[in-house]
């Protein structure tokens, strides 16, 4: 199938994925995330077992007709369809997201829907468009909210699943989401990974040179969301902790849930390629601040029991 690409030969990929806490207490077993994530009637959701318990939805194609806007302000009509999609990982952690490939159209008009229809997931922008403007203007945290809206149906995904009979609506642990919005241009001779966190929380990564395919890149980007996810709820906890204000008992009773729900999960790049990972661990170096807040909590753990056994010890002394 012929696809033209955005201006400058290169083709640019949106996306955005949001991540949280599965609304039940404990762990969904592999089945019951197969009936949660069952968003398609008669379509299968794909699951697998290693290194870690992993199930993902059926894609859920939504129809758009929005403007795209660039950073140099310019507006661009783009219509076509957007790929959502919800996944479970660890029986813990829910993500929604939704992204799309941004093509330039081969009319000045709009067509009819068959036509978007037999090209799933993919928006054709109307007029010349530049993809590194576009991408700059999509990671920009003044986005316009009128414009594609790709955090509006990461939300709907996952409200879809959290309301699910099969769920009790209890979480482990009381987490804020992250939102991490990402755009992707290969077709470029650069190779960059640029990761980052803004003023207001959201995330966004930016990649050029990759080659691989939509769904590969989206994958790719929601596993980075993941453990980006993770390493801010554990450095959440720890500043809530108050260590060395409080007793340390106290203190090792707080981080009771991450050790049960949290720590297992930290698996970078388990089923996906190493490389932008390895890019990413240069800097900011994820998994070296992960590394050290476990061994925050490790040390924490470890006074706990020595002042655990010193009391038990000076107790049976004195009776």
């Amino acid at each position: 199938m012929h696809r033209p690409p955005v201006a400058g030969g290169a083709m640019l990929t949106l996306g955005e994925v949001h991540t949280g806490f599965l609304r039940n207490s404990t762990s969904v077993s592999p089945g019951r995330s197969a009936h949660v994530l069952r968003l398609v009637e008669g379509e299968r959701v794909r699951r697998s077992a290693r290194p870690l318990p992993y199930a993902v939805s059926p894609d859920v194609l939504r129809g758009v007709d929005c403007k795209l806007v660039a950073a140099s302000k310019a507006r661009h009509r783009a219509i076509g369809t957007v790929v959502t999609r919800a996944a479970i990982t660890g029986g813990h952690v829910l993500q929604g997201s939704a992204f799309t490939r941004v093509i330039c159209s081969e009319t000045d008009r709009r067509l009819s829907w068959p036509h978007y229809l037999t090209r799933p997931g993919i928006v054709e922008a109307l007029g010349k468009v530049d993809s590194t403007d576009l991408a700059d203007g999509f990671l920009s945290e003044a986005y316009p909210p009128d414009s594609l809206d790709l955090g509006a149906m990461c939300t709907e995904v996952m409200h879809q699943v959290q309301t699910s009979s099969e769920l009790d609506q209890k979480a482990p642990l009381r987490t804020q989401r992250t939102h991490l919005r990402w755009a992707a241009i290969d077709g470029d001779d650069e190779h960059l990974v640029l990761f980052a966190i803004e003023e207001r929380g959201l995330r966004t990564l930016r990649l050029r040179g990759d080659s691989r395919d939509t769904a590969a890149i989206a994958e790719v980007c929601a596993d980075i969301a993941l453990h980006d996810w993770l390493l801010t709820c554990l450095q959440s906890l720890i500043e809530g902790s108050d260590i060395g204000a409080v007793d340390r008992a106290q203190v090792v009773r707080k981080f009771g849930p991450a050790i049960d729900h949290l720590l297992h999960l930290w698996m970078p790049a388990a089923r996906v390629d190493r490389d932008v990972w390895e890019a990413l661990e240069r800097r900011p170096g994820m998994t070296r601040q992960w590394v050290a807040s476990v061994n925050r909590i490790r040390d924490q753990l470890a006074a706990g029991t020595i002042v655990m056994l010193s009391e038990s010890v000076a107790g049976a002394g004195s009776s």
